[in-house]
């Protein structure tokens, strides 16, 4: 049947999708939950509303939003919490469809990748750096640079067509980059930069103003919003993908941060125009000053205005800052065109952080004040409670947007003030045969986390299943401690190479371990979701305890004491479900994988209170606590 004869959107979207999928490498095997999900996509677009779409591993989700999309003929933005979602869709996704769908478009597919502005190089910063060392003459920025690294990236800038940081041939290092970029808030613009017509920002928001699918990551989405569409290209639909990670990263971005680092930045950028300046001086002690006073409130809620030496330090900092902001401003007319545009870009960023002083020394009655960080780097952040009320003004209204994740708390669509009559939830499954494919083992023998001997028995136990499996594990741990632990107490007594998630970036990480099929890798939560190993050399996923979050943790604290007495069934379990079921969806990637999730928490087997609630998240795997059954199938599968 022809794809423009199809008698409804959603008609025509099922027939494209089945056309394009032929095309796939597997020979387009029918996956029901992917056209269940394109129809519900074309409906919304429409009808209008919203749409929240669960897509188990496997649905092919991608394919899925972005067919109905494009007949539709919908300025689209698609938001990712992961850049490994983001380079799956430009790389692979988009430019498959373009090649594939093509025929039956009244346009051919145009898309475009939009990253914050620090993401790229910028050319007057070359530039500066550049003359600084022609004259023998500091720069600021550059003091603490890689001489080596600087030479290569501006030889690299001379050839590159995007000038993004993730297409250079090396990582530069944070002070290196740093030198050689600047954040949206530095930024005068096109129009009052010498570098303007060339800048790569620039030229990438250009590409992307004219593009149908503009792809970029929830934070900047979330900007998007709290600017009211300052950032992004106007757009007729917004797909958020990855959405169970959307509460926090759009609340996040809506909020504001203030460290010792913002301070040390500036000041680098106005000593190469500022010299021997008072204002300077001040602003550059004020660092050190703040991470002394903020590292007693680490980890904990903090309201600044009642803070004898936070709220204090904060009205100096403002007073300073216009201080800075005025001898900036007599800068002398006869001052170069360079010095000129500095001086500008000083400005934006000092106004930036007397806007995130004055943000925090005046919050909102939803928002809450905290510190987070290290000792070394402790940061002041404030967000709102909650999202809901900022959504339903700056996003809902605006256009339809689909929500999807292969896991969706069933709670999230109220906690993103969703409204009840104007979205719609479905649930389109997985393809993949869990009966078979998995084993589901709690190690529910094993002592209760809180006991002393809990972590010696988890590595006792983790040890005997790795053997079992002849390696090919992926070992999760809740916490670094936990994760270092056992490196060092089994990398030694495994025989198997066991690698550690700071061995390697992650790309080299993913690709060591794929290619080494009886290696192991141990990691924390930042493998816990956005990696993809298929095939034999992953057969056990491990996760050493039911991922709850963290009872002290300021923002969620202040979450719970709005719920009330409901709060850990409305906060603290589904997050534990969300990150629990996004751990084993590590190990099913293709119809062919088989292996085992083995929890080490027996309060998934024993609780009467949550365990329902925490397996019900899971696919549908067969269960069991018998420690010689998941022995039995591991080497089975091991020994072929």
């Amino acid at each position: 049947m022809d794809v423009g004869a199809a008698a409804n959107p959603s008609e025509r979207a099922a027939i494209a999708l089945e056309e394009v999928t032929g095309h796939l490498p597997d020979g387009g095997e029918r996956r029901p939950g992917q056209e269940a999900m394109a129809r519900a996509v074309a409906e919304v677009l429409d009808a209008g509303g919203h749409l929240a779409v669960q897509a188990g591993t496997g649905t092919g989700k991608t394919l899925a939003y972005l067919v109905p999309a494009l007949l539709a003929g919908a300025r689209t933005v698609i938001a990712t919490a992961t850049k490994a979602l983001q380079d799956q869709l430009a790389n692979n996704d988009l430019p498959f469809l373009a090649e594939h769908l093509d025929a039956h478009l009244d346009e051919p597919v145009s898309f475009a990748v939009l990253k914050g502005r620090s993401n790229y190089v910028c050319l007057q910063r070359l530039a500066e750096v550049a003359e600084a060392n022609v004259q023998q003459t500091l720069d600021g920025l550059a003091e603490h640079a890689d001489d080596e690294q600087l030479a290569a990236i501006a030889d690299w800038a001379t050839g590159t067509d995007t000038g993004d940081r993730a297409e250079l041939p090396f990582e530069p290092s944070g002070s290196t980059w740093s030198a050689v970029s600047i954040g949206s808030h530095e930024c005068p613009g096109r129009n009052r930069c010498p570098q303007g017509d060339a800048c790569f920002a620039e030229l990438a928001r250009d590409r992307a103003a004219q593009a149908q699918v503009v792809v970029t990551n929830l934070h900047l989405y979330g900007i998007d919003v709290a600017t009211d569409g300052a950032i992004l290209p106007h757009h007729d639909l917004a797909i958020l993908d990855e959405a169970h990670t959307a509460e926090d990263i759009l609340a996040a971005a809506n909020g504001a941060e203030i460290n010792g680092g913002r301070f040390r930045a500036l000041r680098r950028v106005a000593s190469g125009i500022l010299t021997r300046s008072p204002e300077l001086d001040n602003v550059d002690e004020l660092a050190g000053r703040f991470d002394d006073a903020l590292v007693a409130h680490l980890g904990k809620r903090l309201t600044p205005a009642d803070d004898p030496e936070v709220g204090p330090l904060l009205e100096l900092a403002d007073t300073r800052l216009e201080a800075l902001q005025s001898a900036l401003r007599a800068l002398p007319d006869d001052a170069s065109t360079k010095a000129k545009a500095r001086a500008q870009r000083c400005l934006l960023s000092t106004g930036s952080l007397l806007g995130s002083i004055r943000a925090i020394r005046s919050p909102g009655d939803g928002d809450v004040t905290w510190v987070e960080g290290s000792r070394s780097r402790p940061v002041l952040c404030m967000s709102p409670v909650a999202i809901a009320d900022v959504l339903a003004e700056r996003l809902w209204p605006k256009r339809p947007v689909v929500l999807t994740s292969a896991t969706l708390p069933p709670n999230l669509m109220g906690r993103l003030g969703l409204p009840d009559d104007e979205h719609r939830v479905e649930d389109v499954g997985s393809p993949f045969d869990f009966e078979r494919q998995t084993l589901l083992y709690c190690a529910a023998h094993l002592p209760d986390p809180r006991d002393p001997g809990y972590r010696d028995a988890v590595h006792e136990e983790l040890e005997r299943l790795i053997l079992a499996a002849g390696g090919r594990t992926l070992a999760l741990f809740t916490s670094w401690s936990a994760l270092d632990a056992a490196h060092a107490h089994l990398a030694e007594r495994l025989p198997f190479t066991v690698l550690h998630q700071n061995d390697l970036p992650k790309p080299a990480l993913i690709k060591a371990f794929t290619a080494d099929e009886t290696s192991c890798l141990f990691g924390t939560r930042g493998l816990w979701q956005g990696i993809d190993v298929p095939g034999p050399a992953l057969s056990l996923v491990t996760i050493d305890r039911i991922p709850f979050p963290r009872p002290d943790d300021p923002l969620l604290s202040a979450r719970r004491e709005r719920i009330g007495d409901g709060a850990f069934g409305e906060i603290d379990i589904p997050m534990a479900a969300t990150d629990l079921a996004q751990a084993a969806g590590r190990l099913i990637r293709t119809a062919t994988d088989i292996g085992v999730v083995a929890v080490f928490d027996r309060r998934l087997a024993r609780s009467h209170s949550y365990r329902q609630q925490l397996l019900a998240a899971l696919p549908p795997m067969p269960r069991t606590v018998d420690p010689d059954e998941v022995e039995r199938f591991l080497r089975n599968l091991s020994e072929g």
